[in-house]
């Protein structure tokens, strides 16, 4: 299998890692309604402000969520191009295409 193809299992895997924690499939859920200030998301749960940021920032980084700073506020949306793509990908990996692993020649 090519490099390539590696990078983008690797890349998907990293981005699914992400998702796999309950707290951050709410935050996830709260942020389909509409973008919000993180003041905001910290009163649905129970959990410090540097918790919250860590969550933040993990979904961030796996490219979920945007972030805006207004003032002292932060305020994040969801990214819907990225679940889009992750349909697409374990749809694509779920489904005998063309271009499946098992008709890949090195």
């Amino acid at each position: 299998m090519s490099d390539k193809n590696e990078d983008k299992y690797f890349a998907y895997s990293k981005m699914l890692k992400v998702l796999c924690e309950p707290k951050r499939l709410q935050i996830i859920d709260l942020l389909s309604c509409r973008e919000l200030c993180a003041c905001e998301i910290l009163e649905y749960f129970h959990i410090s402000q540097p918790t919250l940021s860590s969550h933040m920032k993990k979904l961030e980084e796996a490219d979920f969520i945007k972030s805006r700073r207004d003032g002292k506020n932060i305020y994040y949306r969801l990214k819907e191009d990225s679940f889009k793509e992750i349909i697409n990908f374990i749809a694509d990996i779920s489904t005998n295409t063309e271009d499946c692993i098992c008709k890949i020649e090195d």
